[in-house]
């Protein structure tokens, strides 16, 4: 489970990469193309600043790291294999996110479960490291459970409801993507506010 200094940490971080590149907020939410969704708030933004970065799996765990493209659709890149590691040439203001191969459960990268990679001068490489987040215990048996009982056996499980109902909710980046995008446009909207004040 993420603290809230660790959230507030990531929100800060996507929010210095949209007011760095101007991104414009009132385009994003109100004017599109007729007939076209607006493009989510977490997505890369076109960059020419390279980043070159080590991202480094200290995990038991084969990881997928996963680019988020220019419209904020994951785009999964090659595995990186357990305690190994990986050279990546990105870009300043390009979203990460790092998923078990296996399993799809989240990772986090540097103890945040985006990375953005920062600009470093004259080619400097970044070293981020890939671990498990650290969850509630409830959250922590639901993924062992997850992967002990078939997906069609856990209404067969004597537990409650409400609990069958969480089993059978995978893990998903896609879900992922939309609440730290509700939580983006909500920290925008409320310094927004405080700016018309």
């Amino acid at each position: 489970m993420l603290t809230v200094t660790d959230t507030l940490c990531s929100l800060h971080s996507l929010m210095l990469w949209a007011v760095a590149y101007e991104f414009d907020v009132e385009a994003n939410f109100n004017e599109s193309p007729e007939g076209q969704q607006p493009l989510p708030l977490v997505r890369s933004l076109v960059s020419r600043i390279p980043a070159h970065v080590v991202f480094c799996n200290r995990s038991p765990r084969v990881v997928k790291p996963v680019w988020i493209n220019f419209r904020g659709e994951p785009q999964p890149y090659v595995d990186i294999q357990p305690y190994t590691g990986k050279r990546m040439e990105t870009y300043v203001g390009h979203p990460w996110m790092f998923r078990d191969a296996e399993t799809d459960d989240p990772m986090v990268v540097s103890n945040k479960e985006m990375y953005l990679p920062p600009h470093l001068e004259n080619g400097q490489v970044s070293i981020s490291n890939i671990t498990f987040p650290v969850l509630t215990l409830r959250d922590r048996c639901l993924q062992v459970v997850r992967r002990l009982v078939r997906r069609e056996h856990i209404c067969r499980l004597e537990i409650a409801r409400c609990l069958q109902d969480d089993l059978a909710r995978r893990p998903s980046i896609h879900a992922d993507l939309r609440r730290i995008s509700q939580r983006v446009e909500q920290k925008l909207l409320e310094n927004r506010e405080q700016q018309n004040r």
